[in-house]
Order: C-alpha cells, then sequence, then structure tokens
C-alpha cells in the first residue's frame, strides 16, 4: 500500500480541477448562449458543431491517453502536463469566447468550430493526466474517495463562482463581447497559479513495472477490463442527462421562469446539493460501497428530473427544491465515477499485468466527451426545434416546453437506462482489496526474481581427480 496522503496533497489535487473548470464549466454553461446571443450563430448551427466538436474531443482523448502512457519524466508521467500544457489552454479558452466582429455567419461558424476544436483537444492533454493521477497518488480505497471528493469541490466551487461572475454579465453588460475576453483574460492568471499549486502538491507514489506502455499492450488491457466498460456505458448515459440540464439551466431560468437572475439561484443551490452528496461519499463508501452508493444517488436525480418537468412555471421554490435535489444525485454519482474509475486501473494491471493509468482514464473521459457532446447537442436541438427566438424577451410555449423537456425528461430517462447498466458492475469493495493485494504480491516476487537474477552465480566445487 502507498503511504498516506496529506491534506496538501487533497487540496492540490481540488486545485487541479478547479482551473479545469475555468476553461471547461466556462465552455458548457456559457458557450451556447454567447454564439447564438453575441456571435449570432443560429441555435442548429450550434448544435450541430457541438456534435462535431466534442466527438472530436473524445478521439482527442484517446490520443493523449497514448501521449500520457508513454511519458516518463524526472517529475513523473502526469505533473508535468500540468505544468506546461496549462498555459496554452487558459489561453485558448480567451480565444474560444473572443469571436472576432464583422465575420459573415459562416465565417463566425468556422472560427467557433477550429477554435473550439483546438481548445478541446488543449483540454485533453491537461485533464487526462490530470484525472490519471489519482490512480498513481495512492491504492487505498478511502483516500480515492476523499480524492474524488475533494476534486468535486473543487470543480463546484469553480461552477458557482462562473454562476456569480459571469451569469450577471449574460443580463446586465453593455458590451458582452469585451466583457467576456476581460474575463477570460484574467482567468488565465488564477488558473495557471492554481496549476501550478496543484504540480507543486500532487506526487505520484504508485509503483508501475513497465513506465511506457505499447499500444498493443494498452488494447490488450482495455478488452478485458469489463468493469471499464460497463462503467464507461453508464457513465455515457448519465452525463448525457447533465449536460443537457447543465447546457439549458440558463434558459431555464430566464425563459421558463421569466428571470435571468434566477440562474444564480439555480446553480447556487444545484452546486450545494453536489457539494452536500461530495462531503458525504467516503462515509457511502465506507459504509454501503460505491456501487450501491452509486444506484442510489442516480436514483435521487431522477427524482429530480421528474420534478424540473412538471413543476409549473409559478412556483420558483418548487423548482429550487428540485435542482437541488438533482444536485445531491448527480453530485454523488459524479463524485463516486472518478472512484471507480481509479478501481478499475487496478483491475487491468490484476488482470494483464500492465498498468495503464492514462489510457484507462481516456477511455473513461472519451465517454464523458461523447456525453457532454450528445447532451449539448441534444439541449439545443431541442430550443431550437421548440421554435427558440434569439435575444428576444418571450420565447413561444413551444420552446418552453423544449427547455423543461431538454432539462428534466431527457436526465430522467437516460439516467434509468444507466443505472440498469450499473446493476451488472462486477466490483465490490472487498473484491477490490483482494486484487490490490494480489497486485502487491506479484510485485513483490517480480523484485525478487530480477534482484536474484542480478547476483552473481555462486561458484563451483572444484572437481577431484580419482
Amino acid at each position: 500500500m502507498t503511504k498516506p496522503l496529506r491534506l496538501p496533497q487533497f487540496l492540490g489535487y481540488a486545485t487541479g480541477d478547479a482551473a479545469n473548470n475555468l476553461a471547461f464549466s466556462m465552455t458548457s454553461m456559457f458557450l451556447l448562449v454567447y454564439y447564438t446571443d453575441v456571435v449570432g450563430i443560429s441555435a442548429a448551427a450550434v448544435g450541430t458543431m457541438f456534435l462535431v466538436v466534442r466527438f472530436w474531443d473524445a478521439f482527442a482523448d484517446v490520443a493523449a491517453g497514448r501521449i500520457v502512457d508513454r511519458t516518463q519524466t524526472r517529475w513523473g508521467k502526469f505533473r508535468p502536463f500540468m505544468l506546461f500544457g496549462s498555459l496554452p489552454l487558459l489561453l485558448l479558452s480567451v480565444a474560444v469566447f473572443s469571436v472576432p466582429s464583422g465575420l459573415s455567419h459562416d465565417g463566425a461558424v468556422v472560427y467557433a468550430l477550429v477554435s473550439y476544436a483546438i481548445l478541446g483537444f488543449a483540454y485533453s492533454l491537461v485533464n487526462i493526466p490530470y484525472g490519471s493521477m489519482a490512480t498513481a497518488m495512492t491504492q487505498r480505497p478511502d483516500e480515492r474517495a476523499k480524492l474524488a471528493s475533494f476534486r468535486v469541490f473543487g470543480s463546484n466551487i469553480t461552477i458557482l463562482l462562473l454562476a456569480l461572475i459571469v451569469a450577471p454579465q449574460i443580463k446586465s453588460s453593455d458590451d458582452l463581447q469585451h466583457s467576456l475576453t476581460v474575463t477570460t483574460l484574467v482567468f488565465v492568471v488564477i488558473g495557471f497559479a492554481l496549476y501550478l499549486f496543484t504540480f507543486l502538491t500532487a506526487k505520484e507514489q504508485v509503483q508501475r513495472d513497465v513506465p511506457k506502455v505499447s499500444a498493443r499492450q494498452t488494447v490488450d488491457t482495455l478488452k478485458q477490463n469489463r468493469p471499464l466498460v460497463l462503467l464507461c456505458l453508464s457513465s455515457l448515459l448519465f452525463l448525457i442527462g447533465m449536460f443537457a440540464l447543465q447546457t439549458v439551466a440558463i434558459y431555464y431560468a430566464r425563459d421558463v421562469l421569466g428571470n435571468a437572475n434566477y440562474y444564480i439561484v439555480l446553480v447556487l443551490v444545484q452546486t450545494a446539493g453536489t457539494l452536500l452528496a461530495a462531503a458525504f461519499v467516503p462515509h457511502f463508501v465506507r459504509t454501503i460501497g460505491k456501487k450501491r452508493a452509486y444506484l442510489v444517488c442516480g436514483a435521487i436525480a431522477v427524482v429530480g428530473g421528474i420534478g424540473l418537468a412538471v413543476s409549473p412555471a409559478s412556483a420558483p421554490l418548487t423548482v429550487f427544491f428540485f435542482f437541488f435535489v438533482v444536485g445531491v444525485g448527480l453530485g454523488g454519482v459524479n463524485t463516486l465515477m472518478w472512484a471507480l474509475e481509479a478501481d478499475t486501473v487496478e483491475y487491468g494491471e490484476w488482470k494483464t499485468g500492465i498498468r495503464t493509468e492514462g489510457t484507462t482514464y481516456a477511455l473513461f473521459s472519451f465517454t464523458r466527451k461523447l456525453g457532454q457532446a450528445v447532451g449539448g447537442a441534444a439541449a439545443a436541438y431541442a430550443i431550437g426545434i421548440g421554435g427558440y427566438v434569439a435575444n428576444s424577451s418571450s420565447q413561444p410555449d413551444s420552446a418552453v416546453t423544449a427547455i423543461k423537456i431538454a432539462a428534466g425528461v431527457v436526465p430522467a430517462v437516460v439516467i434509468v437506462a444507466a443505472l440498469a447498466i450499473m446493476l451488472a458492475y462486477p466490483l465490490t469493495e472487498a473484491r477490490f482489496r483482494e486484487i490490490v493485494g494480489e497486485v502487491a504480491q506479484r510485485r513483490l516476487a517480480h523484485q525478487v526474481e530480477t534482484v536474484a537474477a542480478a547476483l552473481p552465480a555462486p561458484p563451483t566445487a572444484p572437481q577431484v581427480k580419482a
């Protein structure tokens, strides 16, 4: 087993995802409304672009995973990417929210498509090693659960701050383009400082017998990793619902509830639910295990989604309550995903003898990007089909209904399917401990064999002639 982690290491891991979300959540929360209401790109065109770019992002994750698995430096496999990849990522976020004025509709679409695609690849080169790093920091299940909780705290604090800082600009800024450019430039400075703290504190401890993994070894490991495949399928469906809701939340506040300022309240109550769930995840892991906790939290999210679909616009307090319920469910499942993914790395090593943190996480992130792609595109298509009118103070009833469907019905349906898949997930806490113990014994035996092979052969006794 690895040495116990200390508070600075947990905090360092949290700041890494706080920095990640200055780019990731900034786009998932505000890019649709920026493209439609500031740049003037049609909702249907944005939906198609989201689908194309986020599918591209998914394959970029796999490429980044291969790069990570073939990397080994004096700082380890993962930390160098925090140091050298973070600044380009943050600067590209500025470029995405700075579409040049004066472009035609098609020119704006091309600029948006190219800049967003490059941002996605840069994000993969930072996020894949960041996510993989948890498996190298500790093999203790309780500490992995705590790392996942700290990660969710870091990301959701950023999401809350984005709602408080950026959402008011959407409503009241006289020059929203200038305002968003300045805001993202400030995020460059803050984000780089956060990434630097992660680099300095999140140290790698887990030994690997194969420093650089070949493509064939990677494929063999992934083919035999059934828990990872099931987790990826379940996560894909879950995240379709999560990102559909996140994409239309600002429309829900402005066009369903009739007050754009309610968006801050929606994010606040959902974040409160998420942080509450994340705080209790380590306790759930100790008492009922990751799989059961995943199923329980998923069921809570389904209830919240149904509530958002049927809540009347005249009862904002009811909507706030169900956004809190959704936050609890989404927060619990999203926290548990990271801990479950880390466990599948150990399973893959136990099954094949090869440890592939980068590509394992990349495949998991691949499904997250697909979920983001489908969820975000579904939300954009829904409001487009519903007849959404950009920059209008009043939307037709069909658009309001479409927003409620994207926010509530879509998440509820796909999360039910995600839970059905998760019922077949085979790793329990007891089985995981057995696997870690067996891997440790194999590693020790390998070390003994290596040392024995390096020792000089004992001298042979001289033969005595008869």
